[in-house]
């Protein structure tokens, strides 16, 4: 979803698109680069759904002092925020894959 710039005569205005009016000029990439980076400021559950071409600069995001990092869904409270990410015992011995893997080849040829 996005609210698009119209130019003076009421149409949508073309200088966000290149030439070929299929991709973005560097002003297109510029409001899309910005969209992404508050994107990735916005706490999961709380993205904004739209982009509002504007060709503002004051509409970017700084991160806020009490949450200074980009959100996750740890860091968003979507996640167990005591996952442990240390090392784990595999569920499956190391020996168990090279064993299936030769009999593999066994059945095979």
């Amino acid at each position: 979803n996005f609210f698009f710039v119209l130019s003076q005569n009421g149409k949508p205005d073309l200088s966000f698109f290149a030439a070929d009016c299929f991709h973005f000029s560097i002003r297109g990439y510029a409001e899309m680069a910005m969209a992404l980076w508050n994107n990735m400021l916005e706490p999961v559950g709380e993205k904004q759904t739209y982009n509002n071409f504007t060709h503002d600069r004051s509409k970017l995001k700084c991160p806020d002092p009490d949450k200074p990092f980009l959100s996750t869904l740890r860091n968003s409270g979507f996640r167990n925020p005591d996952f442990n990410l240390g090392k784990t015992e595999p569920s499956v011995p190391y020996w168990a894959v090279i064993v299936a893997a030769v009999a593999g080849v066994l059945v095979g040829s």
